[in-house]
């Protein structure tokens, strides 16, 4: 990712998995200012006394409210809309708390980020948006489908809005292998929801590299997904108790409030015209408008691709492999010398 040293950052939720993680890969940067915004005190205090750095600045606030979201936008240049309400059984029982930070927070996130003439914004979003079933996939959604409308009203030249779908990352806040990892080392039942549940595996630095890779090769309404292996959550736990050679049985209680068997990082419509990049697929916004009768004897031209892309039919991971993978971790391999 490209930068300059006049630059400055802004990441909303910044004191939360992904601006944590996303700051110690910029720490070092010669950046002007990288702006912390949430609504954490404690974390931010925590944060100031770790990184003592006179260019990383605090802003206490709350995206819902626009007034605070756009006296912390004034004069920069990139923004990480990353603040979100993102644990599905919370969201299940405040599904308005969900709209109102997920969708109208990151509404008001744009509008000042237009307003103030910044650069690029990069809203970051979750597999569950796809086909979804609970209120948290849900306000995901709507919320990806606001920024991408707000972009396809914008020109280019003005702030330019991509969008970045992940699948589950691990060791991220509400992560169920922190929670398996304490059970192992308190000999407590394992409790997994379906054996045959599979979910995305994807690091919090691989979910850094996709938002940076959207920030250098997005266009206006694009969004991006990387290619993730996947696993079972019965391997999962299988895995982590071998890992940690615990005695814990492994107890299944049946699915949470709004979980899915598999997560989608893309549905069918979108992989017809996703292009393949690599390690990553774009899908470019539609660009027509309401003038339907423009498209009623002709719609766009059918692909090669078809399907979709989930946790059901990516690579599945084996137990070595994930047993690799799981090490590679610092917060497993922190946890195995506690």
């Amino acid at each position: 990712m490209s930068l300059k040293s006049s630059d400055v950052i802004l990441i909303t939720g910044g004191t939360g998995s992904f601006g944590s993680a996303v700051i110690e890969r910029l720490i070092d940067f010669d950046l002007r200012e990288i702006r912390i915004f949430s609504r954490d005190e404690k974390k931010q205090e925590d944060m100031r006394i770790k990184y003592k750095k006179k260019n990383l600045k605090f802003y206490i606030g709350d995206c819902r409210d626009y007034s605070s979201i756009k006296s912390a936008m004034n004069g920069v240049d990139l923004v990480f809309s990353a603040a979100a309400l993102k644990q599905v059984p919370v969201c299940e029982f405040y599904p308005l708390e969900a709209v109102q930070t997920n969708i109208l927070g990151t509404n008001n996130t744009l509008n000042a980020a237009i307003e103030c003439g910044v650069k690029k914004v990069v809203v970051l979003s979750t597999d569950k948006a796809v086909y979804p079933i609970n209120a948290m996939g849900m306000s995901k959604g709507l919320m990806e489908k606001v920024a991408i409308a707000k972009a396809t009203s914008i020109s280019s030249n003005n702030t330019l809005i991509t969008v970045t779908r992940y699948g589950n990352v691990m060791g991220s806040r509400g992560s169920v292998i922190p929670l398996f990892i304490d059970q192992c080392q308190k000999n407590e039942p394992i409790t997994i929801t379906d054996p045959e549940m599979t979910r995305f595996m994807m690091s919090l630095n691989e979910a850094i590299d996709l938002v940076f890779f959207a920030f250098s090769n997005g266009g206006q309404g694009d969004l991006f997904v990387q290619k993730s292996p996947a696993a079972t959550i019965e391997d999962l736990a299988e895995t982590i108790k071998d890992i940690f050679e615990s005695s814990s049985e492994i107890k299944i209680i049946g699915t949470r409030h709004g979980e899915k068997l598999y997560e989608s990082l893309l549905s069918r419509e979108e992989f017809l015209k996703a292009k393949d990049m690599g390690r990553f697929y774009k899908v470019q916004s539609d660009k027509r408008d309401l003038n339907y009768s423009l498209y009623f004897s002709e719609g766009h031209e059918s692909k090669t691709l078809s399907g979709e892309y989930t946790s059901h039919n990516t690579e599945r991971l084996s137990k070595p492999e994930l047993k690799k993978l799981l090490l590679s971790l610092d917060f497993v391999r922190k946890a195995l010398g506690a």
